[in-house]
């Protein structure tokens, strides 16, 4: 449905990956899996994806924070917001 990577500045680029999926996975209750990961200096600093199990997330440096996903335009919305107000 959507890989993409767009560099942010000479450091700096996301990555944007999301795939329609028959049913859901485990510890999610909406039919895709993504993965899209902020990163900067070659380091992740911020990455929001569902792993099987544990559901949908965001890590933002060492810390997983539990993400509502709601629609794939909201999540790109709240995913390149993070992004826009990151402060290293």
């Amino acid at each position: 449905m959507l890989n993409e990577r767009h560099a942010v500045s000479e450091d700096a680029f996301v990555e944007m990956v999301v795939w329609r999926l028959l049913s859901p996975i485990e510890g999610s209750q909406h039919g895709f899996k993504y993965r899209l990961a902020f990163v900067v200096k070659d380091r992740c600093v911020l990455r929001y994806d569902n792993e099987r199990g544990q559901g949908d997330h965001k890590h933002i440096g060492e810390d997983n924070i539990p993400y509502t996903f709601t629609t794939p335009q909201a999540l790109l919305d709240d995913f390149w917001n993070d992004v826009d107000n990151w402060r290293s």
